[in-house]
């Protein structure tokens, strides 16, 4: 497997970082103040040196280093939610909440099964971002390969998004680390951390270490967990346990940085994540084919498990060329990985088939941004993004010989081989300028430009438009428009040929398109947000979208994995209400969002949809299996006499079930509450602690039911959960 292609790499940077310090030059040039003049208040020119007394001095250089890469990233005319560190404190599980049920505590977020998130009516098409840089997109799978214990602050941008945003974006979700430069609890030691664990049910066990420090340039933080537990996916039945449902999961993440001047720094990031998963089985079905010579195991003896692995790794280098010109570039490297391994015996009696599947990934390439401040009315940004991508799907079948009808002549399985591999790149540009006509009134309007050679070969010039208007001190308004290019995920192609399977217990209803096609849409947003009193702020958003080759994706085989497809047209929208309030030792939130989410005709995997099914869709508006009407979260939390007691809750109206999906399943709603306390114990010193519980009411609701458009399985949400957390800093 050749990686980006040396040449092509050496090519890029060749042409890049000249042009860079060109920039970098005129802008030095432009920007020298004459004696006269005065130094900005943020300009720091100190050197660091490794001596105690410096230290002081480069840990404010490098916060002003990560303000100017913040300042990189415009927000303007789009929707911002954001966490900051307390606010994860006063979730149930502080820390230790899953990103994505961080994230659920969002407005427009809706939760689904195998820990899949839906904002705002799309399926995936989130971005992530640490500390600004993309982090290419894994293989879907159950896992959370990103860890909330080694984040600052978490960023949800949705809406019409700026220029720099592309690809993905239902949401950009951003990450600003913890580290030296960002820690607020006082000096910094050059080593310091926590170390911890969490016990609770369904044998859940977790030992996790986080250590940071700094020492004159040098900082680094590194953050790691070993989890286990006999729940790791979401149940098929309303049992409290589920069978054949144990999971590991191991992660890391890792954040070096070296301040080269007070202008200047580079940075290394890189993260693991390796997961093992047993696919929960399924009691008292009936095996529907024959096999000579082998007793069909019961159902919930069935043993097909699933690996997941990813890690990535991102060399970032960052200047501050003067208070005018920021610029950061970035080489990524990212892999990923999942296997499934069927019940060779059970999988074959069951479904007809039993096939190791293995979908492979690997992706490197270069980011760059900039932002210059021409001056006191506009600021422009620009910035470049290239990846090449390498995919690759084994996929080895047992299967039966059968009759035009689908019906066993054989006992003896045959094997099948249908492997496939692929090769593309992905190049982006943009250009914007944020202009402020008035102090009231702030435009930022640009383009980017986007070409993909993957799947497909495709490109598209998206244009930009974001406002916002302070109509008063507390009353801000903001609308936008986005013309937005997404294209297909590689992991996701379905690469199955059809005409291998013919005559096949696996033989599939048609033939398809399997060139899944970039998604191409209108975006418009408009909203308010209102500072009713000193401690409570309101806000109402409301968004529409016009869609062309609309992606989605869904579980049609048997293995766990996501296959994407496109509908000819789509129309999502929607609006959301928040409100949060906050004074003294109390706060609370709560979103409301009514969203709904339509797809017509099918346009490319034909063969995942039976004949009578693909003619209603073709001729009638579909909900997608995602489509939530209500879904609503919220959160209390009070700080009393050194304990704090947190509360949050999630409803739903019930996503989408039945024949394509016209009918949906039942409301939920789900409680979960916690309590935290520190302790300052003798030969022991701060010990914290934390006992949450998990759907407090233990309320046993169903987010899929196995039918609907790519629903493969029943999925039911966790029973009532205990959770105790200890952890040590030192």
């Amino acid at each position: 497997m050749t990686p980006f292609p040396p040449r092509t790499l050496v090519a890029a940077l060749t042409a890049v970082l000249p042009a860079l310090a060109s920039v970098s030059a005129l802008a030095q040039q432009a920007a020298r103040p004459s004696p006269s003049s005065e130094v900005p208040d943020d300009t720091v020119t100190v050197q660091p040196s490794a001596s105690a007394g410096s230290l002081g001095e480069v840990r404010v250089s490098a916060k002003r280093l990560d303000a100017a890469r913040n300042a990189l990233s415009p927000d303007t005319g789009s929707s911002l939610y954001n966490f900051n560190s307390d606010d994860i404190a006063r979730l149930p599980q502080g820390a230790a909440t899953p990103l994505n049920q961080v994230l659920l505590q969002a407005p427009g977020v809706v939760q689904d099964s195998y820990g899949q998130l839906h904002v705002r009516g799309d399926h995936s098409n989130l971005q992530y971002r640490i500390n600004g840089v993309v982090i290419p997109e894994p293989i879907s799978g159950f896992g959370q390969i990103l860890d909330t214990r080694f984040a600052n602050q978490i960023n949800v941008l949705t809406g019409a998004l700026p220029a720099q945003y592309g690809y993905r974006t239902a949401g950009v979700i951003d990450i600003q680390t913890k580290g030296a430069a960002s820690d607020e609890d006082g000096p910094t030691k050059p080593f310091g951390g926590e170390i911890g664990t969490v016990l609770g049910s369904n044998g859940r066990r977790e030992f996790n270490a986080q250590v940071q420090g700094a020492q004159g340039p040098w900082s680094y933080y590194l953050s790691g967990t070993l989890a286990e537990s006999n729940l790791g996916i979401e149940n098929p039945t309303r049992n409290r346990s589920a069978t054949h449902d144990h999971t590991t999961q191991n992660k890391s993440f890792g954040m070096l940085s070296y301040m080269i001047d007070a202008d200047s720094r580079v940075g290394l990031m890189f993260g693991t994540s390796n997961g093992r998963f047993q696919i929960p089985a399924r009691p008292g079905l009936a095996p529907q084919f024959t096999l000579d010579g082998a007793v069909p195991p019961a159902s919930q003896d069935l043993n097909a498990n699933q690996r997941e692995q990813t890690d990535f790794q991102i060399l970032s280098y960052q200047h501050k060329v003067s208070s005018q010109l920021d610029y950061q570039v970035s080489l990524f490297r990212r892999s990923s990985r999942t296997d499934y391994m069927p019940d060779p015996v059970g999988d074959l009696v069951y479904n007809g088939v039993a096939a190791n599947i293995t979908r492979s990934n690997s992706a490197y390439g270069l980011q760059s941004d900039a932002s210059y401040r021409l001056n006191d009315r506009h600021t422009l940004r620009g910035g470049l993004f290239l990846q090449r991508e390498r995919y690759g799907v084994d996929n080895s079948s047992q299967v039966f010989p059968a009759d035009d009808s689908g019906a066993q002549t054989s006992g003896v399985p045959m094997a099948i081989a249908d492997n496939a591999r692929g090769s593309g790149s992905t190049v982006g540009v943009y250009l914007q300028d944020e202009w402020k006509p008035t102090d009231k009134l702030t435009v930022n309007y640009g383009a980017r430009y986007d070409h993909v050679n993957t799947i497909v070969s495709e490109q598209q010039i998206s244009s930009r438009l974001g406002v916002t208007y302070d109509w008063s001190s507390r009353t801000r308004l903001h609308a936008g428009y986005a013309r937005y290019f997404t294209p297909p995920p590689t992991e996701k192609f379905d690469a199955t040929t059809v005409a291998k399977f013919l005559g096949t217990t696996n033989a599939l209803p048609s033939d398809a398109n399997t060139a899944v096609r970039s998604e191409r849409s209108n975006y418009f947003d408009v909203g308010v947000s209102h500072q009713l009193t000193p401690n409570l702020t309101l806000g109402l958003d409301a968004y529409y979208r016009d869609v062309r080759h609309l992606q989605d994706e869904g579980q049609f085989g048997n293995a766990l994995l996501y296959s994407a497809f496109n509908y000819e047209r789509g129309r999502i929208y929607g609006i959301e209400g928040s409100a949060n309030y906050r004074q003294g030792n109390f706060g609370a939130y709560l979103n409301v969002a009514i969203s709904r989410a339509m797809g017509k005709g099918i346009e490319t995997g034909q063969f995942n949809f039976d004949a009578e099914e693909q003619a209603y869709i073709n001729s009638h508006w579909v909900h997608l299996d995602h489509d939530q009407q209500l879904t609503a979260s919220g959160g209390v939390s009070y700080l009393q006499a050194g304990t704090t007691w947190t509360a949050s809750a999630l409803f739903g109206s019930g996503l989408r079930n039945g024949f394509a999906n016209t009918e949906h399943l039942p409301t939920y709603w789900q409680v979960n509450v916690g309590a935290a306390r520190d302790f300052d114990l003798p030969m022991v010193g701060k010990l914290k602690t934390r006992v949450s519980v998990l759907n407090l009411f233990d309320r046993s609701y169903e987010l899929r039911d196995g039918t609907g458009i790519g629903v493969g399985a029943p999925q039911f949400a966790p029973r009532r959960t205990l959770l105790v957390s200890v952890s040590k800093p030192f």
